[in-house]
Parts: C-alpha cells; sequence; structure tokens
C-alpha cells in the first residue's frame, strides 16, 4: 500500500500510516501536472486545502482508493469524478469542533469589548478609555442557530458565561433538550426578536443562502451583535452593510466572506465589523487532530475496509440500486415538505423489498432526509450516527401485504406541527416512481423541477396556473391531480422544465383557492 501526502500536515500523520506498514510519499510542490503523472501509482492521498483534485487528476488514479481531507471542507475535491472512478473521498469533521466554537465566543466577546479598536487606538498613542466603553455578556440572549457539534459546544461555553441560550435546529428532539440546557426555539423569528446575539452554524445550502437578509434583520433586536463562523453567504452582505450603517446591528463579527479573501467589501470599511481570515479551525490543535484523524481514516479504509466519514460512496452495481434510487428521492422529497422539529421516522417496507436487508435503504432515505440541511457531510455511512446524536426515533416495519404493488416503501416523519408521509415504489423497467404523498395519489417521477400545489379544487383552477407559468415560459412537462372528495383539497403534482420564479410562487401562493405552494428539485 502507497499514501500520498501532497499538503503540509503535522508528522503524526505520517507517523501513523508508517506504524501501520503503509509507504507514505511527503510531497506538497507538484504542479497539477505532475500530480497527475505520478497519482497512478498511489492507494491513497492525504490533502487539505492546496491541493486539487481535478477530473484529470482523477482519471489517471488508477490505483486510488482513498482521498481523506484534513478537514472539514472537499471543495478543491471533484466529488462527481471521484464517485465516478470509484474512489472513497473522506474528510474529518470532528478534529476542528473546538477550536471553531472558541473562536465564534472568542468574537463574541472582542466584538462586546471592542478590542480590535481600543487596541488601534493604543497603539496610535491614544487613551480613550470612553469611547470604548463595552458590553457585559453575561445575563445576555445568545441564538444559536444550528445545533450541531459546533453549535452545542458554543452553546456550552456560552452557559459557562452566564449568558441565556436560545437554540433553533429543526432536527434536534425534545429528548435531548434537558442535556444541553439550551431554550429550544420553534422558528428563528423567535431567536430574531429576542437574542441580544446571533451566531450562525449551519452549512450553506440553496435553503440557507442569504437566509439573514434586509427582512430578518429588520426583525431583530435593536443592537443586536451578529457572529458568523459558518459559510460566507448565509448573511447578505449588501443587507448586513446597511443594517450595520443604520446602527440596527451594533457589531459583526465575520471569519468568512461570500469570496474569499474579501475584495472591495464594504463591510471592511466600517468600525463596527470584526473580520477575520477564516481562522475558526486554525489552531495547532485543531491541525494536529485533522492529521491525526486522517491518517487513522486511511488505514481503516487501507487495511481494515472500514469507511468513515464519506462525503461520498462509490455505487454498487445490484439489484438494490433502483430503491437506493428511491429512498433518497423520498427522503429528498420529504425535506422539502415537512415543517417544524422531527420527533420520529417511520418506515414501511412490503413486499418483496421487505425481504433483503433493509438498512442500507434506510440509511440512504435518511440521506436524502439530512443532506442539505446539517453542517456535517451526510451520507450512508453516518446518517444513522446523525439521527441518533439527536433523539430522533427511526422505526422500521416489516410487513408481507403487498396490496396494489409487488414492492412498496411507506415513511412517514412525525414532528412538533405534525405529519408528513410518502411512499414509492420500482417498476419493471427499474424506475422510481412516488405514488402517495400525504396519502394522495399521485403517481410522480421524482425527477428535475416539481411543484407541488395544495389547495381547493375548483374548476378552473389548473388553467388559472398553467396561464401564469405559461406567461414565465415555463413548461409544463407532466401533471398529476389527486384528491380524495370533489370540492375539498387537492393536490396538483407539475414536472416543469425549469425552476419556477419566486415571485410566481408566491403569487401562485396567494391565491385564494391554494393552502401552499412547495417547489421542489431532485
Amino acid at each position: 500500500m502507497k499514501v500520498l501526502i501532497s499538503d503540509n500536515l503535522p508528522d503524526i500523520c505520517k507517523t501513523i500510516l508508517e506504524s501501520a506498514d503503509i509507504q507514505v510519499v511527503t510531497k506538497t510542490d507538484f504542479t497539477p501536472e505532475e500530480l497527475q503523472n505520478e497519482i497512478g501509482v498511489y492507494n491513497g492521498l492525504i490533502i487539505r486545502s492546496s491541493t486539487q483534485c481535478t477530473p484529470e487528476i482523477l482519471e489517471s488514479a488508477d490505483k486510488l482508493q482513498a482521498i481523506c481531507r484534513a478537514g472539514v471542507g472537499v471543495d478543491n475535491v471533484n466529488v462527481p469524478a471521484a464517485t465516478k472512478k470509484g474512489v472513497i473521498v473522506m474528510n474529518t469533521p470532528g478534529g476542528n469542533t473546538t477550536s471553531t466554537a472558541e473562536h465564534a465566543i472568542t468574537l463574541l466577546l472582542a466584538l462586546s469589548r471592542n478590542i480590535a479598536q481600543a487596541c488601534n487606538s493604543v497603539r496610535e498613542g491614544k487613551w480613550e478609555r470612553k469611547k470604548f466603553t463595552g458590553t457585559q455578556v453575561s445575563g445576555k440572549v445568545l441564538g444559536v442557530i444550528g445545533l450541531g457539534k459546533i453549535g452545542k459546544e458554543v452553546a456550552k461555553r456560552a452557559i459557562a458565561l452566564e449568558m441565556k441560550v436560545l437554540g433553533y435546529d429543526p432536527f434536534i428532539s425534545n429528548e435531548t433538550i434537558p442535556q444541553l440546557n439550551v431554550q429550544l426555539v420553534e422558528n428563528l423569528d423567535e431567536i430574531y426578536r429576542q437574542a441580544d446575539y446571533i451566531t450562525l452554524h449551519i452549512p450553506l445550502v440553496n435553503d440557507t443562502k442569504h437566509m439573514i437578509s434586509k427582512g430578518e434583520l429588520e426583525i431583530m433586536k435593536d443592537g443586536v451583535r451578529i457572529i458568523n463562523c459558518a459559510r460566507g453567504g448565509i448573511i447578505s452582505e449588501d443587507s448586513l452593510y446597511d443594517a450595520l450603517v443604520s446602527g440596527k446591528v451594533a457589531g459583526a463579527a465575520i471569519d468568512v466572506f461570500e469570496k474569499e479573501p474579501p475584495e472591495n467589501n464594504k463591510l471592511l470599511e466600517l468600525d463596527n465589523v470584526l473580520p477575520t481570515p477564516h481562522l475558526g479551525a486554525l489552531t495547532k490543535e485543531a491541525q494536529l487532530a485533522v492529521a491525526e484523524d486522517a491518517a487513522k481514516q486511511m488505514v481503516d479504509v487501507l487495511k481494515n475496509n472500514i469507511i468513515r466519514n464519506a462525503v461520498n460512496m462509490p455505487v454498487q452495481g445490484s439489484e438494490d440500486k433502483p430503491y437506493i434510487t428511491l429512498t433518497e428521492k423520498m427522503g429528498a422529497l420529504l425535506s422539502q415538505l415537512v415543517s417544524g422539529r422531527i420527533r420520529s421516522i417511520d418506515i414501511q417496507y412490503s413486499g418483496g423489498v421487505s425481504k433483503d436487508n433493509v438498512r442500507p435503504l434506510t440509511d440512504c432515505l435518511l440521506v436524502g432526509l439530512l443532506k442539505d440541511v446539517f453542517d456535517e457531510n451526510v451520507n450512508i455511512v453516518n446518517a444513522r450516527v446523525l439521527v441518533d446524536e439527536r433523539g430522533i426515533k427511526i422505526n422500521e416495519i416489516i410487513s408481507s401485504a403487498t396490496g396494489d404493488y409487488t414492492n412498496l416503501i411507506f415513511t412517514r416523519i412525525n414532528t412538533d406541527d405534525g405529519e408528513s408521509s410518502v411512499s414509492g415504489t420500482v417498476f419493471k423497467n427499474n424506475e422510481p416512481k412516488i405514488e402517495t404523498i400525504n396519502d394522495y395519489s399521485v403517481d410522480m417521477d421524482p425527477i428535475g423541477h416539481v411543484l407541488i400545489l395544495f389547495g381547493q379544487d375548483k374548476p378552473g383552477l389548473i388553467g388559472e396556473i398553467g396561464k401564469m407559468l405559461g406567461d414565465q415560459k415555463v413548461n409544463i412537462g407532466h401533471m398529476t391531480f389527486g384528491r380524495k372528495e370533489s370540492g375539498g383539497v387537492a393536490m396538483i403534482v407539475l414536472n416543469v422544465d425549469a425552476m419556477v420564479p419566486q415571485d410566481t410562487l408566491l403569487s401562485i401562493e396567494k391565491m385564494e383557492c391554494i393552502n401552499s405552494a412547495y417547489m421542489l428539485k431532485f
């Protein structure tokens, strides 16, 4: 076995590998062309952020079994190309948890006491004590958005500072609240209205892009302070600038920017902004921890066939593949439909599919449900662990009864707001189909863009919606209309050729006969 370490890492990484009888080459000055020429002799590759694993390099990696990123982000790895090549891509999400949490608390305190401004003032020969009067954090309210590993550690430290901590995370169950000693809120507006400080610990996905913009900032308390050690782009930088200038936001500590390094960024012109250059995980201890984790994970893969913290999994050519596709899409569908904090997940397997090991199918459903909302990289290796950590119960039910289908998978998500359900099957052509949504028969293809509407069944409704979409040049590829009774609540499922613009979606939702509208993407 031969492993290449192509970025600067502590010596412990090489030591662990060599102690497992793995040959190690450390070379950190490869050009892309040189790496492409040499990668073919290695079974494993350990990197940080400098090495770029492009499709061209991966195409030449004929012996490569695994890439491990010593850190969280894998932006420098072309994961689809690695998956196609059959290369496992791993990260080390736990090693920098403490360092990032400590940095968030450091920024919170520095922001409260005007540390950077006061330091600069003294260096300039001034002694402006009154000008830099600070704010005490004890007794203040901290809103933690995202209670994954880092969010929990921030909450623990804030409680030690005698702060009152509010938390928001739809994937934390009531049973875990006493352990956190955090007051869990039902929606983000409660944090916006009550918090003196807000700290973000969530991933950047479609749903969180500019999650905090002008409207959210207007809801917040006057004089709120905001800390972002998560990802640039969660906060609209233009909206934040305006709120800082107006005084609505008293200060912001920003470790991550939409563009890094930031260029011509107006936020850097403001005295009440405390910027740092993405330092969250940058401590000696964190770097040592991720290097150690990367080496141990590589040994496990190459020597023991044990995979941990994979961000992808090679597709296996088996009879289960269509059902793996189906369950992941069922999870993705439910993720976009449910509201409220998840309490339990019921999954019933009926017919022939129930005779095999259903655990991989459940794990794939969890991946679809969680991958766009967790701050960890979710995959079939860690999905169940992440759910268990949050106290969400999983009930797998095996049934020999088939009803109208040879095989059927039914899933129900129970939340504080109620329940949502989906069922699906795979037909002879191996194409997955969604058969029901919330007990409405739909026979839907879970591909591309799908518009789902709930509303009152009335004449002319479909024509009216079709005209609104036509005006926006959004073509309807397929339509399903489901209802339980004439004149009652109906469901309309439209497979469309493009995303429906947000303003059009809002216009549809405001129609008198429409109760709710969902724009889904598979």
